[in-house]
């Protein structure tokens, strides 16, 4: 073997280590994610689970009292709905009036 061919060959510890440093950067990188992911979105995940888990009887109960609560709130206020929002359901209102008065009673 000549001088270059020496040099050109990558010796076998060097690979092992490569292969080491990837395979702890990789577990490294997956430990990272996952903690990241469930700070950001584990509370967001919770909530939806809890809709999606409107068909069983105990957060079906749940969900009925916190909407109660917010509804009985909203009523000791002296205006339930600020003024942009009762713009916006008026044009909503005027748009499906609309709809209607073009509906051909025909069909019905």
């Amino acid at each position: 073997m000549n001088d270059k061919q020496k040099n050109n060959r990558i010796p076998q510890n060097s690979i092992k280590l490569f292969l080491i440093k990837l395979v702890l950067a990789s577990i490294v990188f997956v430990i990272v994610v996952n903690l990241l992911f469930n700070l950001m979105f584990a509370e967001r995940l919770e909530k939806v689970d809890k809709i999606l888990m409107l068909n069983k009887s105990m957060h079906r109960n749940e969900m009925k009292e916190k909407i109660r609560n917010e509804l009985t709130d909203g009523l000791k206020k002296e205006q339930m709905i600020a003024e942009e929002d009762k713009i916006l359901m008026y044009k909503i209102y005027l748009k499906i009036k609309k709809e209607f008065e073009n509906l051909d009673k025909s069909k019905i």
